[in-house]
């Protein structure tokens, strides 16, 4: 499937110039996408194939203890650990001018990436995403009700995977898939802070996705400071906060206006 075979659907897109929705880019792109709480890189199995058919080259890295890497979960994950997955990975893969996306929790693995590894990207792309200051962790955005559900995770290291709905994930077939991988994570990759040794990555291109229906109640925080922001590039995607499984086609476009 190739880019100009995605059927449209209603994305919002602030100041930044739209580009051709009928021809992929010509120039070939690195993206490396990281996948949010609970989940693994299984998650983008309808992202992938149509990236690689426009042309660019695509990882979809598991993050420590979760997905296939299930084996080697334990209470000492946090979040200084996913940040390595991805570091190393850009490291060992010798990665460069990489578009790095972050859905969800990811926001906060790519944020100290970004900061770390800067000089391998060439845009850092917010997916419904936390977007860190420094020194804050995970638990610091949440609604309290929604921080008190995570905090239950303090007792045994580990915190169980939240509805679905919530996420936005209805279809049956979808709803299935996903509670077949879905898998627990540790408790302190929501409760370590983020620490910066530069500027997080500020000095990058960054865009930002927001999904809105149904709105989580996370993360209009960072849609309301950035929408008019014009460093960002901002985009609003009528769809749930698991864009990747309940409408595809939309973020495929986005980040291929992106590359």
């Amino acid at each position: 499937m190739g880019a100009s075979d995605l059927p449209r659907s209603k994305i919002v897109k602030h100041r930044a110039k739209r580009a051709s929705r009928t021809r992929a880019p010509r120039r070939k792109s690195t993206y490396v996408l990281v996948h949010g709480a609970w989940h693994g890189g299984w998650c983008w199995k309808k992202v992938v194939p149509a990236l690689r058919a426009a042309g660019h080259e695509v990882y979809a890295p598991t993050l420590t203890g979760l997905g296939e890497r299930a084996h080697l979960a334990n209470p000492a994950i946090d979040l200084a650990t996913h940040i390595a997955d991805v570091v190393n990975l850009l490291e060992a893969e010798e990665l460069a001018k990489v578009v790095l996306v972050g859905h969800s929790y990811g926001g906060m693995v790519v944020t100290g990436v970004a900061d770390r590894a800067a000089s391998r990207l060439r845009r850092v792309v917010y997916l419904d995403a936390f977007l860190p200051e420094n020194g804050k962790c995970l638990l610091d955005y949440l609604h309290p009700d929604r921080r008190a559900l995570i905090n239950q995770g303090q007792i045994g290291g580990f915190v169980d995977p939240l509805p679905l709905a919530i996420f936005g994930v209805t279809e049956p077939q979808d709803v299935a898939w996903v509670t077949r991988h879905e898998m627990r994570q540790s408790y302190r990759t929501f409760a370590q802070p983020v620490h910066f040794t530069g500027n997080g990555g500020a000095s990058l291109p960054r865009t930002y996705v927001h999904c809105t229906n149904p709105p989580t109640g996370s993360f209009d925080q960072f849609a309301e400071r950035l929408r008019g922001d014009p460093a960002w590039r901002f985009y609003e995607l009528e769809t749930g906060h698991d864009c990747m499984i309940t409408d595809p086609q939309s973020v495929v476009r986005i980040l291929l206006e992106n590359a």
